[in-house]
């Protein structure tokens, strides 16, 4: 099985009630997940296998929280990529967990 690869532009990124920027990125390339400034510096970046995702308790379909590597970050990752395509914080989500390698 190839290895899911994800893009998202636009993403607005915080830790805790900081945001760290407004129009970032989220890729999934190689087997790592990296976060960028709208510059393209690196925020931070893991191998997918120390980072988890998911929702939000409380929040719209477009947030997704990722723990990289013990550090966690707030993701708004905008509205829908397409019609008749899932959130793109759904998208994100599933593109950690399809490369995540199973345990146990």
């Amino acid at each position: 099985m190839a290895e899911p690869e994800f893009t998202a532009t636009g993403v607005r990124i915080g830790r805790r009630l900081r945001s760290l920027t407004r129009a970032g990125q989220v890729r999934i390339t190689g087997g790592r997940l990296e976060l960028l400034t709208s510059y393209g510096s690196e925020i931070d970046s893991a191998p997918l296998g120390e980072v988890r995702a998911g929702r939000p308790w409380f929040g719209a379909e477009d947030r997704a929280m990722a723990d990289v590597d013990g550090r966690r970050y707030l993701l708004r990752l905008g509205g829908r990529s397409g019609d008749a395509e899932p959130p793109m914080a759904r998208r994100f989500i599933e593109a950690v967990r399809a490369a995540t390698p199973r345990t146990g």
